[in-house]
C-alpha cells in the first residue's frame, strides 16, 4: 500500500508522541542497492522491525509512533528501490528473497538475536515470508491488512472485482489502457511503467497509484492525496514488478503451505472489516488452525493504518506484545 494513502483523518490521538531516530545509516546490500535503515526508541529495548507496504511504499516517521518508545527498539528500513534507498525505482536485483536477505543483514549488523515484526499489506507478506524462512529469529508478529500474494488477490484488485464497488474509479484506472489490452491490466501497465520514457512512466504511475490510494480508506471523498511524481513512479514500478512475477513465490499458496513453520510464534492480526484492497477472507484463512494467532476484525474500517480504529488496534497490539 502507498504510504500516503488514507492520511486525511489523523490517528494522532491513539499514537505515541513523535520521536527522532537515534541512529540512521545507509547499508550496501549488493546488487547495486543501498538501503536506508534507522533506529529509534530505547536502544536497549525490545527490538521490532517494521515492514512497510507496497511493494515500494517506503517507511515514514509516523510508523515510529505505534510503539512505546520507552520499551521498544524500533527499526525502520526502506526496501530496495524506494524511500531513501537507492537507486530509486530500480527493479534489477530486487525480489522478495533479496528483501528477506536484507532483513537478515540488518538484524546481524545491529546485533539483534531475535525481533518482533510489524507489517501491513505487502509488509504482512514480507513479514510472513521472513518468519517462515527464519522462524528462530522472530519473537512475535503484528500484521495488518493481510496480503498472501496469491493470484486470486491480484485478480480481485486488478481484474475488475473490486471495481464493481467503485465503477467510477475503476473507469479512471482502465481508461488510459486500450480496450484490447484490458484483459491483463498488470501486463498492460507494465509495458508503460517500464517504457524507458520517464514522463510516460510518471503519468501511468500516477494512474496506478491513484487506484490503490482511493480504495485505501472507508473515508475516501473523491479527492485522493497527491504524491510527487518520483514517488508514484517508484511505487508503481516496484509494485507492478513484484505482481508481474507473482511476488517471486515458488507456489501460489506458499505462505499458507509453509505456515506450520511459524505456528509456535504469537501473532496479532488486525483486519479492517471493509478492506477493499486486501479482503478480510485472507486474514480469516491465515488464522484458521493457528492457535497462537488472534484475529481482530475492525468495524467500519478499511485498509489504511492511518484510519483511527485501525491505528488504535495496532497500538493496543504493540502494548500487548511487550516481552
Amino acid at each position: 500500500m502507498d504510504r500516503n494513502a488514507g492520511q486525511k483523518r489523523s490517528p494522532g490521538a491513539f499514537l505515541y508522541p513523535q520521536i527522532a531516530p537515534f541512529d540512521t545509516r545507509m547499508i550496501d546490500v549488493g546488487g547495486g542497492h543501498r538501503i536506508y535503515v534507522e533506529q529509534s526508541g530505547n536502544p536497549d529495548g525490545q527490538p521490532v522491525i517494521v515492514c512497510h507496504g507496497g511493494p515500494g511504499g517506503g517507511s515514514s516517521p509516523a510508523m515510529r509512533r505505534f510503539f512505546d518508545p520507552q520499551h521498544y527498539r524500533i527499526v525502520l528500513f526502506d526496501q530496495r528501490g524506494c524511500g531513501q534507498s537507492r537507486p530509486m525505482a530500480a527493479t534489477e536485483n530486487n525480489t522478495t528473497w533479496d528483501l528477506v536477505a536484507d532483513m537478515e543483514r540488518i538484524r546481524t549488523l545491529l546485533g539483534i538475536d531475535a525481533w518482533m515484526i510489524f507489517g501491513g499489506s505487502w509488509g504482512s507478506t514480507l513479514a510472513l515470508l521472513y518468519a517462515e524462512a527464519h522462524p528462530g529469529r522472530v519473537t512475535g508478529l503484528i500484521l495488518r491488512g493481510i496480503f498472501l500474494a496469491t493470484r486470486a488477490e491480484l485478480d480481485w484488485f486488478y481484474a475488475g472485482a473490486a471495481g464493481q464497488f467503485f465503477p467510477d474509479l475503476w473507469h479512471e484506472f482502465i481508461r488510459p489502457i486500450p480496450e484490447d489490452e484490458r484483459g491483463d491490466l498488470i501486463k498492460a501497465y507494465h509495458r508503460r511503467l517500464f517504457s524507458g520514457d520517464y514522463a510516460q512512466e510518471c503519468r501511468y504511475g500516477r494512474h496506478w497509484a491513484m487506484w490503490e490510494n482511493a480504495l485505501a480508506s472507508v473515508d475516501y471523498d473523491g479527492h485522493p492525496a497527491e504524491a510527487p511524481s518520483d514517488y508514484t513512479r517508484a511505487f508503481s514500478r516496484l509494485e507492478n514488478h513484484y505482481f508481474t512475477h507473482g511476488a517471486f513465490l515458488d507456489a501460489d499458496d506458499q505462505i499458507l503451505r509453509d505456515r506450520h513453520r511459524i505456528e509456535h510464534i504469537p501473532a496479532l492480526l488486525i483486519q479492517g472489516r471493509f478492506d477493499m484492497i486486501c479482503p478480510p477472507v485472507n486474514a480469516w484463512t491465515l488464522a484458521q488452525g493457528w492457535d497462537r494467532a488472534r484475529l481482530t476484525f475492525v468495524p467500519a474500517s478499511g485498509h489504511a493504518m492511518s484510519e483511527p480504529r485501525i491505528a488504535s488496534e495496532l497500538v493496543l497490539a504493540t502494548d500487548r506484545m511487550r516481552a
